[in-house]
């Protein structure tokens, strides 16, 4: 429906989280003035006007402008839609950015490729940075922690448990590494694999998914440089992988150091930047020595 509203009226409803185009409709009045705007605005609260129907921006006969085919979306795929979408729409999301020096995680690797031969399990750049999150969140107790939907509980968590972001061709998928701050790096690595391979197969069990103290998304096998990963809720914070390269550092000299760019995402609710900063250089250290990981 169209209507008048003049700039002061227009500049008035968005502080009052008023939609004019809504209140025209519903109201029927063709010129909406500061009284209309109050008497809208006294029969919901802004945090009601979060929850309104948005729906009617996508409501679009995309044929009209060309030809087009439709893809239904997976029951996967939905529900981890809704859940991103109350995510982004709820959480005040901060991403601090890092990097981490994996020259010592490499070397451990290659000095060990011949009992992961015989093993028979290959030990990823992955199992390391699980093993130093789980060490960081026994650290710093308020990011093993959910806050209640009423925002006045925190709840902090007595376990460890990592959730690892599966891409599947029907979705995106979170098994959880269970109690990993008790595992070692070989039982890590062992169960990253099998839960990447069932996801993929879609036999990952309900009991194996949800209750993850934190989540890792690992991007580093298709390359980028950054990103800012969503928090996925109850939980408070998520940390985001990309690719390793090589970066000029100066020690004396310039030397090549491969670095690991991390992405920390976090709720600012419960989580504050100074929080976010001390959690990366821990991590960053940890990577950096891994001897430590392995006490």
């Amino acid at each position: 429906m169209s209507y008048v509203a003049s700039p002061s009226v227009r500049s008035y409803a968005a502080q009052k989280g008023v939609d004019l185009d809504q209140l025209a409709e519903s109201s029927g009045r063709e010129t909406l003035a500061r009284e209309d705007v109050d008497q809208a605005a006294d029969n919901y609260t802004p945090m009601a006007a979060i929850g309104r129907d948005h729906s009617r921006y996508w409501q679009v006969d995309h044929s009209e402008y060309g030809g087009v085919s439709q893809e239904p979306l997976s029951r996967i795929a939905r529900v981890a839609a809704d859940n991103l979408s109350a995510a982004n729409a709820m959480i005040p999301q901060v991403t601090h950015h890092d990097t981490a020096d994996m020259r010592a995680v490499e070397t451990l690797r290659t000095s060990l490729r011949e009992e992961t031969t015989a093993r028979g399990i290959k030990l990823t750049a992955l199992a390391f940075h699980v093993k130093a999150l789980a060490r960081c969140l026994r650290d710093f107790p308020r990011f093993n922690a959910s806050l209640s939907p009423d925002t006045s509980t925190l709840t902090l968590k007595d376990f460890v448990h990592i959730g690892i972001a599966v891409d599947t061709p029907h979705g995106l998928l979170v098994p959880v590494l269970r109690d990993a701050d008790r595992l070692g790096l070989w039982q890590v690595s062992a169960q990253i694999s099998d839960l990447a391979k069932r996801a993929q197969a879609r036999k990952i069990r309900p009991d194996e998914m949800g209750g993850a103290s934190m989540t890792i998304s690992n991007l580093g096998g298709l390359g980028g440089s950054a990103f800012s990963p969503i928090v996925n809720p109850p939980e408070v914070a998520i940390l985001g992988l990309t690719r390793t390269t090589l970066h000029p550092v100066w020690e004396g000299e310039w030397m090549p150091v491969p670095l690991c760019p991390l992405d920390l995402s976090y709720d600012h609710r419960v989580i504050n930047g100074a929080d976010a900063a001390r959690f990366l250089a821990r991590y960053s250290q940890l990577i950096a020595d891994p001897r430590r990981l392995m006490i």
